[in-house]
């Protein structure tokens, strides 16, 4: 996943679990492909999801995730990337529009930090603090 902080905000995308309701933003990212690393597969993601480049990619940390999502748990390790759009347009549109590899649609905005203090889940569960040490 890639933060892509700019100011004190974090380009993030909303969801939701269909099953409890439950709202929550997380960064951009996917996968990463077998004989990739974990920063190429950052820059690939956000170049096939937003069609942005990435200059200044760097590792901010590793979390080790346990959730339940759709009815179902799950578990993920996932590398936390920051780094910079080279597009400098992206950063003033209040939304960036972009689409997952199954043709779903990403509706990215910019967050400020505080906003998850005060009321957004930020996930994968530890990366507010990890963003704010």
């Amino acid at each position: 996943m890639c933060v892509c902080s700019y100011k004190e905000s974090i380009l993030v995308a909303r969801g939701e679990d269909s099953q409890n309701g439950a709202i929550f933003y997380r960064p951009l990212g996917g996968s990463i492909e077998f004989g990739e690393t974990s920063q190429n597969a950052i820059i690939r993601e956000i170049k096939e999801e937003i069609g942005a480049d990435l200059i200044d990619v760097k590792l901010l940390g590793v979390l080790e995730s346990l959730f339940d999502f759709e009815g179902e748990r799950g578990h993920e390790v996932v590398f936390i990337y920051d780094a910079q759009l080279v597009d400098k347009k992206l950063y003033a549109e209040k939304t960036i529009i972009g689409q997952e590899t199954d043709g779903s649609e990403i509706v990215a905005t910019w967050q400020k930090l505080d906003y998850f203090v005060a009321q957004g889940r930020l996930v994968p569960e530890g990366l507010l603090d990890l963003l704010t040490r």
